[in-house]
């Protein structure tokens, strides 16, 4: 009896360990940073930079030999290599909408410093004297289009993650972007929200 007590707990404390298992999935900034450039260059209708040669990753470091044997124990949990998807039909139906609609209506207003980046990852009209009286109402039509394409890519591009709560980083990330790739004399805001011309 005693034997037997001594064998279910010893069980016990040796599957305790196993069964606390806690996985952390982080944001993914790197891979964000990448998949909103190369969404912003084909909306702007630039051509991505060339790519860098990447180093070869560093080979991993040598386990001591108590953490191999625990291995043998217990089993390592790897999470989800880090990647953002930016390729599902609704996101491509959207990332088409807006290439089309910067092309044909808002490029124009940029390039006259009517239109500028908001620090938040939209579009605003920063100065309506610049845009020509019966075009108004059309380009604020556009911008209004282009502010509710770029919400709705944000948080589809969290959807199609499996993280809807990346929604904001998604769209910090790409704030970044649209303000990186500006042209120079294209406006942007700041983060005390104050236009500045690049």
């Amino acid at each position: 009896m005693r034997s037997r007590l001594a064998t279910v707990i010893l069980l016990v404390v040796l599957a305790l360990p196993a069964a606390c298992v806690t996985i952390n999935v982080y944001f993914p900034e790197a891979a964000a940073q990448k998949a909103a450039s190369q969404f912003v260059d084909k909306v702007l209708g630039d051509s991505p930079a060339p790519a860098a040669n990447e180093p070869p990753s560093p080979p991993p470091p040598q386990q001591p030999p108590a953490a191999a044997l625990l291995d043998l124990v217990i089993a390592s949990a790897y999470a989800q290599g880090a990647d953002i998807t930016v390729q599902t039909p609704q996101i491509q139906a959207i990332q088409a909408r807006m290439q089309e609609r910067f092309s044909s209506v808002l490029r124009p207003h940029f390039d006259s410093g009517a239109l500028g980046f908001t620090r938040d990852g939209l579009v605003a009209v920063r100065d309506a004297a610049a845009i020509a009286l019966p075009q108004r109402a059309a380009v604020n039509a556009a911008v209004a289009d282009e502010n509710r394409d770029r919400e709705a890519v944000y948080r589809e591009i969290a959807l199609a993650n499996g993280h809807a709560d990346w929604a904001g980083q998604i769209r910090a990330t790409f704030a970044q972007q649209w303000i990186e790739r500006a042209k120079a004399g294209w406006y942007y805001q700041d983060s005390n929200s104050l236009w500045q011309r690049k």
